[in-house]
């Protein structure tokens, strides 16, 4: 069946009622999260099980076996099935069959089409969750940043966890990277915390030369082809690309709409930066002010339009994905230029 939060939340504090968890959509990381979550209730000596997909279409009859079979240390045991896909399918059917199985199995998918057979199968049996997994954003990203920060042992201010959430663009793997990257600098842990403060992500973080989105948001919004051709490169090389950038400029562009209806009601471009306080990141004000200066209210919401368009298309099934959002990105850049 399809889950919302609350019962994934309840089903996962007893994972073993569940004949099989579908954990898929575009934040991967996000389903990993939760099929992790399954291992700590399982206890830490729970024996696990790692199967690919593509095992289980070689050998269908696996997986409800191992569902089934008791572990060879005598203590608790699960399984997870990743990547998994329309190859699982057989494997699957034979596990929602099967008359006993015991061992919680999670099954960790990307993006599935509605049309998918696994998907279908995850959705009408009643004793399974199918839960899809979004990207966090806006004050949930910001949520997540500081509940990661705490489990690690940092202690992370609302504009701390606001600027690393900016940084990662939503994406969650890269939030758990650089938070970890911050601990270790911090030498932070949960019997001793510390405080994080943004000299330590001038330092290491995602504000720092290697890691974030911030050079990439300015190149769009400053008209800065050659730069936003350059970050692609780099962000890509790192993994990064598609929705997460999408994520990084909508949060900019909602920013300046809400301080450009104020500065059309009358006010001074300075005054209202100057009203912000803390609320920006000191070393990004300059940048902000000047793109504020520029860019008109109806020029921002078609711009906020493209990329809420730029990241449908990102997660239609058999779209051109991060290709889409890079012409997207290349469109509102070349406005920007023109707004120089």
């Amino acid at each position: 069946m399809k889950a919302n939060k609350a019962q994934l939340d309840s089903a996962l504090k007893a994972p073993a009622a569940t004949r099989f968890f579908l954990f898929y959509g575009p934040d991967e990381a996000g389903s990993r999260a939760l099929a992790k979550r399954i291992g700590a209730v399982m206890g830490a000596d729970a024996e696990r099980i790692d199967i690919a997909g593509t095992e289980l279409k070689a050998d269908p009859a696996r997986l409800a076996d191992e569902a089934a079979a008791i572990s060879l240390f005598g203590g608790a045991r699960y399984i997870i099935v990743e990547p998994a896909g329309e190859e699982s399918l057989a494997a699957v059917e034979a596990l929602a069959e099967a008359a006993t199985a015991g061992n919680p199995v999670a099954l960790v998918a990307g993006a599935l089409r509605p049309t998918s057979k696994l998907l279908k199968l995850a959705l009408a049996e009643k004793g399974a969750i199918a839960f899809a997994s979004y990207a966090p954003e806006g004050r949930d990203a910001d949520r997540l940043v500081a509940e990661m920060a705490k489990a690690e042992g940092l202690d992370a201010r609302p504009d701390v966890a606001r600027r690393i959430a900016d940084g990662a663009g939503g994406n969650r793997a890269l939030m758990a990277q650089e938070i970890a990257k911050l601990a270790l600098y911090l030498d932070a842990a949960p019997d001793r915390p510390k405080p994080l403060d943004h000299d330590a992500i001038d330092a290491v973080g995602v504000g720092s030369e290697s890691g974030d989105l911030g050079r990439m948001v300015d190149s769009v919004m400053d008209g800065d082809a050659a730069t936003l051709r350059a970050e692609f490169n780099r962000l890509a090389s790192e993994g990064i690309e598609g929705i997460p950038l999408v994520r990084a400029l909508l949060r900019r562009t909602s920013l300046l709409a809400r301080l450009r209806a104020e500065v059309e009601k009358g006010q001074a471009p300075g005054a209202v930066m100057a009203s912000q306080g803390k609320a920006i990141f000191w070393k990004e004000k300059d940048r902000v002010a000047g793109q504020l200066v520029r860019w008109r209210s109806d020029l921002l919401a078609k711009a906020t339009s493209r990329l809420v368009e730029a990241e449908r298309l990102a997660k239609a099934s058999g779209s051109p994905g991060s290709v889409a959002v890079d012409e997207e990105l290349f469109a509102i850049c070349r406005q920007a230029a023109r707004l120089r």
